[in-house]
This record gives C-alpha cells, sequence and structure tokens, in this order.
C-alpha cells in the first residue's frame, strides 16, 4: 500500500538504476520519470515534497542542459519541493550551479543508496517543517504576528499564549535578551478581547530613573507652575489596552510602589496632580533577570512581584528550539528580500549546517541581524555560511555518526507530532505515517513521553 507513505518523485533514465532506487526507497511511493516532458505530468499530478533529478536526461544525457531546463521550470511550478540533484563524478561544477539556481542538494554518482537515504530523509523533514510553518501561520486560531515555531518547546509556549491571551491575566515573560519577548507579548494582545486597543510599549531599562515616572503616570504643571504644560503617560495612553513593560525589573522601587496602587485601585495620578483618572488596562512584563532572586534581595517589591507573574511563561533560548533556526532565516529572508528589492531563493547546504551548529548566544536578535546583513551583500542566488560570518568558536558539537545523526532527527519528529497532535497518540501515529505500536516502541526507545 502507497496511501500513507509520501510521494518521491525519481527523475532517471536508467532502467537498472530506476529499479535499484525503487527497491530501495521502499519507504516512499516512488513514482518514477524519465525524460521532460514525463516529469512535469507527475510533477503537476502528484506534487512530491521531495525530488530527485538526473542532470543527464535525454536527449543528450551526456550534456546537463536538458536536466538545468528541467530543473529551472521545476523551481517555478513547485518551489516548495526540495530538489536533490544526481550528476557524475566529473559534473562538480554542474552541481554547484544547480544548488546555486534554488537545488536543495546534490548527490554524485555511484549511487549509496544509505547515504541518499539520509539526504532524502532531511529534504523531507525540512519540507515537513516548512509545510508546518505555512499551516501554522494560516491557521486563525493562532494567527500570532511575527511567531514562526515548530520546535516542541515553542509550541508549548504558543499553546500557553493562546490559553491564557482571552483572559485578562498578567503575564510575566522570562527569557535572556534576543528571544522575542516582545513579539509573544504582541502575539498575546493580538489574539485577545483587546486587541482593537492600544498596544503601548515601555522599555524600563532605556529611560533614565528620574524620568521613568513621568513616562509612565504622565506629568501636570498647571497647578504649580508658570508652565501650563500636561503630558499623557504610558498607563493612560494604554487605557482599555495592554501595558508592555519591558525589562520590568529596572524599574525603580519608588516607581514599583506607584504601579502598585494602579493596579490595585484601577486609578492613576499624573505627576504633579492629585486628580485621579479610572484605567482599565492589562499588564504584560518582560525580563531577562529572575525577578524572584531580585525579591529575596529587596530589590523588587514581592507584592508587585506576584501581581505581575499571574500567568509565568519562560522563553527558550534559540540554541534550544529545535529546527526553528532554518524556518525563522527563511522567514526573515522573505522580510528582507521584499524590504531590499533582492531575490535571494535561499541557503546553501553548507549555511543551513553552520545555522544549526551555531549555539547563537544573541538569540533571535542576531539571527535577525546576520540575515539582513548577508541579503545586502550576498552576490548569489543562495546565501553562503561565509556571509552569515559565524564565529566557528562558538559550533555546537554536531554528530557525525549516521545512527546519531537518525536517532536525534525521530526524537524531533516524534516530539513535533505528539506536540501538534495535543498529546494523542493515535493522530501522532497517523502524522508520522507509523503504526501506533511501532509509535510507542520509538517512544519507549527514545525515553519520550506524552
Amino acid at each position: 500500500m502507497t496511501q500513507n507513505k509520501p510521494e518521491l518523485l525519481v527523475i532517471e533514465d536508467d532502467k537498472g538504476l530506476q529499479k535499484q532506487l525503487k527497491w530501495s526507497l521502499d519507504e516512499y511511493h516512488v513514482v518514477l520519470a524519465e525524460d521532460k516532458d514525463t516529469s512535469l505530468v507527475e510533477l503537476r499530478r502528484f506534487q512530491p515534497k521531495v525530488i530527485t533529478l538526473d542532470l543527464g536526461l535525454p536527449p543528450d544525457p551526456a550534456n546537463a542542459s536538458v536536466g538545468l531546463e528541467l530543473l529551472d521550470e521545476i523551481l517555478k511550478l513547485s518551489p516548495s519541493s526540495k530538489i536533490i540533484v544526481v550528476t557524475g563524478n566529473d559534473q562538480r561544477e554542474v552541481a554547484m550551479k544547480s544548488v546555486e539556481m534554488g537545488a536543495y542538494d546534490y548527490y554524485q554518482k555511484p549511487i549509496q543508496p544509505e547515504e541518499l537515504k539520509l539526504i532524502i530523509k532531511r529534504a523531507f523533514e525540512l519540507a515537513s517543517l516548512e509545510e508546518e510553518s505555512r499551516v501554522y501561520r494560516r491557521n486563525e486560531n493562532m494567527r500570532f504576528h511575527g511567531v514562526v515555531a515548530t520546535s516542541p518547546l515553542m509550541l508549548s509556549v504558543c499553546q500557553k499564549i493562546e490559553k491564557v491571551a482571552p483572559t485578562d491575566l498578567n503575564v510575566l515573560l522570562e527569557g535572556d535578551s534576543g528571544t522575542g519577548k516582545e513579539v509573544l507579548a504582541r502575539a498575546i494582545h493580538s489574539i485577545s478581547p483587546r486587541q482593537e486597543k492600544p498596544f503601548v510599549h515601555l522599555n524600563c531599562a532605556a529611560i533614565p530613573e528620574n524620568l521613568l515616572e513621568t513616562e509612565l503616570f504622565g506629568y501636570d504643571a498647571t497647578g504649580f507652575s508658570e508652565n501650563k504644560s500636561t503630558s499623557k503617560g504610558k498607563i493612560e495612553e494604554a487605557n482599555t489596552g495592554v501595558l508592555f513593560l519591558d525589562e520590568v525589573g529596572k524599574m525603580p522601587m519608588s516607581v514599583q510602589a506607584k504601579l502598585m496602587r494602579v493596579l490595585n485601585d484601577g486609578v492613576v495620578a499624573r505627576v504633579g496632580s492629585r486628580e485621579e483618572k479610572k484605567v482599565d488596562i492589562r499588564v504584560i512584563c518582560s525580563t531577562h533577570e529572575d525577578l524572584n532572586q531580585k525579591v529575596q534581595e529587596g530589590k523588587f517589591r514581592e507584592d508587585l512581584f506576584y501581581k505581575l507573574d499571574e500567568i509565568n511563561i519562560k522563553v527558550p533560548v534559540l540554541a534550544e528550539r529545535d529546527g526553528d533556526v532554518v524556518l525563522i532565516a527563511r522567514t526573515l529572508l522573505n522580510k528582507f528580500n521584499q524590504q531590499f528589492g533582492r531575490n535571494i531563493r535561499g541557503f546553501t547546504k553548507e549555511a543551513v549546517q553552520a545555522m544549526e551548529a551555531y549555539s547563537w548566544p544573541g538569540n533571535v536578535r542576531e539571527l535577525e541581524n546576520k540575515i539582513k546583513s548577508a541579503v545586502v551583500m550576498s552576490e548569489s542566488s543562495q546565501i553562503g555560511a561565509e556571509e552569515l560570518q559565524i564565529d566557528e568558536s562558538q559550533l555546537r558539537e554536531m554528530p557525525l555518526n549516521l545512527r546519531q545523526v537518525r536517532e536525534a532527527a525521530e526524537t524531533r519528529a516524534i516530539q513535533r507530532a505528539i506536540v501538534l497532535s495535543d498529546g494523542n497518540i493515535s493522530q501522532a501515529a497517523k502524522l508520522l505515517g507509523l503504526t501506533r505500536p511501532t509509535l510507542y516502541s520509538l517512544m519507549d526507545k527514545y525515553s519520550i513521553h506524552s
């Protein structure tokens, strides 16, 4: 039966190789094509996620011109398909050209089935990740502006956001600098009942201590000065909406006391005025510090901490978000292509490997800066590893053993399926194309719990 097997389009004119590939790739529904016209027919019919393409096609198998023409047409018809180009040993330059055109990877003959299977498996995994991300962003119930996630850790964060957004509870987002806490705060606002109301951002670390009070509460100088100026504070601006206090741990104790009164009584008085105005705000805070520790040290009010920490969400660092780096990078590539009028199609294999191996100490903010710079400076149709300017001393050790690579890939795929199916093992098994007993066996093998 092929109904649960993913389609793999194999474009190969050698009958012997066709048989060998169909036999060795039995976990896929192998669709065979031996020339350009048949390939395009099967492409439209099956819309495969992954394609292997032998560049030496009739009527001139010794020349790669027909294969390169077909590659260009496939990329136009099915830009999301991952194309693995198959070439002879003496055709490295042609292979590199195909990758520059937009092929996912290349493989040189003679074919070693196990090695080719690993390349194909990685291609399917990446295609599935990208499809999950597209579906995720299209889902009306998860319309998180700017959030790109497929890793189990980040999907868990998104599920918490979906649960807490409809409430009016205050939220504390904890995580390292650059992890995207502001993006998540805006995501909460965007799917909350206050989505049409103001979202007001105040960075407590960016404003001098003597100005933070007036910035937050506003001021009214009409009662005691010739200066008749008045100004709304951020709290009044956020009335009926959301006030996002970035790096709230930097707020002085004197300001904390006044904020506590606003949250308890629902009224605010501008600096210099006794007049109180009613306000209705929801507060979302972020911090890269341990606020609990600051409470113990007497540097943060305990009552305010508990008032702000009604819901606590810990935001993982980018290095812990398996599979997210490349997805975020592709999203940023599209964004900066549009912003700077470029048409860069993707990343080289080496660039993808470098991004996956890098520890990203600056998190998503660092990734964004590197992609922006690469888009502006690149002179190729694909961004290479050297254009990302990745510090090799920050590369994490990656397994070279094929068994370790396979086990890591299987573990990530199972974790994603379980998260996407809300812990329903039967549904997760369907997503993975496995039987329930097989999935349970793999979960036991890798110590994965639903």
